[in-house]
């Protein structure tokens, strides 16, 4: 059987995952490896910092949702005096989950099985029975599990480790592009308005790497392309804008599609599309000029993903989640956005684009987990062949976004994905 370059299988290892990684290629046991699965879960995911909620899913005092980092699930809440804690959903006597509700408000969580019951903050409120426990038996002993939380733009992450850097300096370049991504607000800030969940029987990384990846664009979603008026088929044609990816550090990185589109404060002035004149029309009966042109501008979305390493993507107008459930089942969840007291017909429309491609019964979510899906099934033959990652090695000159970044149909995104994975998985 005729190889490729550097095809040749890889030696095997019991603990060392460095040769499974080559800066153009992966090995594609990365895919079907269940004991290298479970080493990501302990070496990545409980290393790192995780995505677990937007602040609006936590509305008010004694508010929570589920979540998971990596597998362990946990419980996101907001106490009394605003603050939020992430709490192992595990009651620290016998080990039942506390909490079965994905999202609520509870001033306690009380464990079913024997009653013990504790604060949003975690802490221990009491204990039925309290006499059958020895003297020394101390409430403030057995509190929920807290992990250690920061948040930057409404945007809340946990981590099991107190010794990591902080989340800004996690978070580095990253930073500028989720600033811009915020500015979907239109002025009045992002909150979360409702999601779905799907499960597809694939790798975990094989959708991490799909968020940056442009060049599936026009082939998977070629049906999503067909149902768009012209103009708007014209605005997506991803490959021809003159975008680009650019590598942010920490494995995260950007695809910029739609360049127009990434500065929503900008060309407020542009003429407003023909799908938007009718919004337009109803907007300007209780706002002037400008916020019309500002509220327009922020329901179409910005024009790029960003892949927030792990299992973040803030992509082009909606959160997209990653957690790996099994080597070879993840579950997704796209979490749709709107204006924080924005005006109810700009929030209506950016729910009728996010149900036209990201959206249950949508054009892109069905392609993407279908060719998902095949990738998995297809790694089983050839197991020691590689994943290639080798399109767009070269850095583009003179581009306008700098000499640092390149083609948009790059594969460098995942590149910078799986250099990260390879650091972290020699800790």
């Amino acid at each position: 059987m005729s190889q490729c370059p550097g095809d040749d299988a890889p030696p095997p290892s019991a603990d060392s995952y460095d040769h499974l990684v080559r800066e153009d290629r992966v090995h594609t046991s990365l895919y079907r490896d269940a004991a290298i699965f479970e080493a990501e879960m302990d070496r990545i995911f409980n290393n790192t910092w995780v995505w677990v909620a937007h602040a609006s899913e936590l509305p008010g005092p004694n508010t929570y949702k589920s979540a998971h980092v990596g597998r362990q699930p946990v419980l996101v809440t907001r106490d009394k005096e605003g603050k939020v804690h992430v709490l192992l959903n595990r009651c620290r006597h016998r080990a039942a989950t506390v909490c079965e509700n994905k999202k609520g408000k509870a001033p306690v969580f009380v464990c079913p099985y024997h009653g013990w019951s504790y604060n949003v903050d975690g802490k221990l409120r009491a204990v039925p029975r309290s006499e059958g426990y020895s003297a020394d038996f101390d409430r403030k002993d057995y509190g929920l599990q807290s992990l250690r939380v920061e948040e930057y733009q409404g945007l809340i992450f946990a981590t099991f480790r107190d010794d990591i850097e902080p989340l800004v300096d996690f978070l580095g370049p990253a930073k500028k592009w989720i600033d811009l991504f915020m500015k979907q607000g239109a002025g009045y800030g992002v909150k979360t308005m409702g999601q779905h969940q799907f499960r597809f029987p694939g790798n975990w990384k094989i959708q991490l790497e799909n968020t940056t990846d442009a060049y599936h664009f026009p082939i998977v979603h070629k049906t999503f392309l067909t149902s768009l008026d012209e103009e708007t088929e014209e605005l997506f044609d991803v490959l021809g804008q003159g975008g680009w990816v650019e590598e942010l550090g920490n494995g995260h990185s950007v695809m910029v599609m739609i360049p127009d589109l990434v500065d929503l404060e900008e060309n407020l002035d542009a003429p407003i599309p023909e799908r938007f004149q009718a919004l337009a029309s109803e907007l300007a009966q209780d706002h002037d000029d400008a916020e019309v042109r500002r509220i327009v501008r922020a329901v179409g979305g910005s024009g790029f993903n960003l892949n927030l390493f792990p299992n973040l993507a803030c992509s082009m107008a909606f959160f997209r989640v990653l957690r790996p459930v099994a080597v070879d089942e993840t579950e997704i969840t796209h979490i749709a956005i709107g204006m924080d007291g924005g005006p109810e017909a700009g929030n209506r429309a950016r729910l009728r684009l996010h149900e036209h491609f990201q959206g249950p019964m949508g054009f892109g979510s069905p392609d993407d987990a279908e060719g998902w899906e095949r990738v998995q099934r297809g790694s089983a033959a050839g197991k020691d062949l590689w994943i290639l990652l080798n399109r767009g090695t070269e850095t583009l000159v003179g581009h306008q976004a700098g000499n640092h970044v390149t083609d948009v149909s790059a594969e460098a995104g995942m590149r910078a994905a799986y250099q990260m994975w390879k650091r972290m998985m020699a800790v």
